[in-house]
This record gives structure tokens, C-alpha cells and sequence, in this order.
């Protein structure tokens, strides 16, 4: 299955075409953080991180122009892969800003799993779940973004209104621009 999330990823970035992307990035997160969205699932290691993102979107200028992105996230342990697209935001002025983000992910986790301890349900409670990301960055050169970011992934109670433990991850990643 891993295999085949590396494969859509870049048949993803490949059929975008890098002459309509502004960017390219990667990065190294820890792979199901506890926080205040989400709660134990059972899983850990470390997820790698690959992602296309374009540059800003004149046409969208009602909601401030936003840059759509794609990634692909690989977790060392062979628990939850996923892959996502959204909109982003890049604000701030001079090197430092913020970029929050909206998306929708699809992943590979388990479709029903228990915990063993409480009997709570720790699966994502649908394959297809919301992907909402806040990053804080710094530009490190003219081409080259440095980012802290946070990523989580929940259905947000819309399919089962008693269960949703969500992901999150949390890491660094470099953004290049390609232009």
C-alpha cells in the first residue's frame, strides 16, 4: 500500500506540470501528537512529508488568493499514510509569516479499530476526512522557506457523532521555490 501513496503522489505533481507550480516540499513529523483536537489511536513513528504547492490564485481574490497544494505523508511504522489537497495562505510581511490551510485527506488507517484498554473506537471514523494545517515559517534564503507546521485530520463528528479521535502531526518542513 505505501508504494502506491509514493506512486499517486508523484503522478500528482508530475500531471500538474512544474511549470504551474511554485513550490516543492518536504518534511519530517511526529506521527500522532497528543493535543487538545485529538487523543491516543495507538499509533507512533515518524511521518516523511512530499508536497507540490502553486502559487497564489488571482482568481480566487474573494477569499485572498490562496495557493492550492498537494502532498503525500509516509509514516516510518506502516500505521496511517495520507495524502491531501487544499488551499493555503501565506501571511506576513517580510521573512517571517503564517500559513494556515484547508484541505480534504484520504487515508490508509484501519476502518474499525477498538482500544484494547477502554473499547473506545480509535479508527478516523471515514476514509475521506477533513485536513486543516497552521504552519509558522521564515524565508532561510531567496528560494527557501523554513516551517514549523501542525496538520490534523478528523471527520469532524460529521459521520458518527460519538467518535472521533482525529491525527495529528506536527514537524519542520523546507518549502523551494521553483521560480
Amino acid at each position: 500500500m505505501r508504494a502506491e501513496w509514493i506512486l499517486m503522489t508523484a503522478l500528482l505533481a508530475l500531471v500538474a506540470g512544474p511549470a504551474a507550480a511554485q513550490e516543492i516540499y518536504g518534511g519530517v513529523y511526529k506521527h500522532r501528537v497528543d493535543t487538545f483536537m485529538s487523543r491516543d489511536i495507538g499509533e507512533g513513528g515518524v511521518d516523511f512529508q512530499l508536497g507540490y504547492r502553486f502559487a497564489p490564485q488571482s482568481t480566487l481574490w474573494v477569499i485572498g488568493k490562496p495557493s492550492p497544494y498537494m502532498f503525500g505523508s509516509v509514516n516510518s511504522q506502516g500505521d496511517t499514510d495520507f495524502a491531501a489537497a487544499g488551499l493555503s495562505w501565506k501571511l506576513g510581511i517580510g521573512p517571517l509569516f503564517v500559513r494556515p490551510g484547508l484541505g480534504i485527506a484520504i487515508h490508509d488507517g484501519p476502518s474499525y479499530r477498538l482500544d484494547p484498554e477502554s473499547g473506545q473506537r480509535t479508527d478516523l471514523g471515514s476514509r475521506v476526512v477533513f485536513e486543516p494545517e497552521i504552519a509558522i515559517g521564515t524565508r532561510l534564503a531567496d528560494r527557501l522557506d523554513f516551517e514549523a507546521s501542525w496538520v490534523h485530520l478528523s471527520h469532524a463528528r460529521l459521520f458518527n457523532s460519538q467518535q472521533n479521535p482525529g491525527l495529528d502531526v506536527i514537524g519542520v518542513r523546507l518549502n523551494y521555490r521553483l521560480h
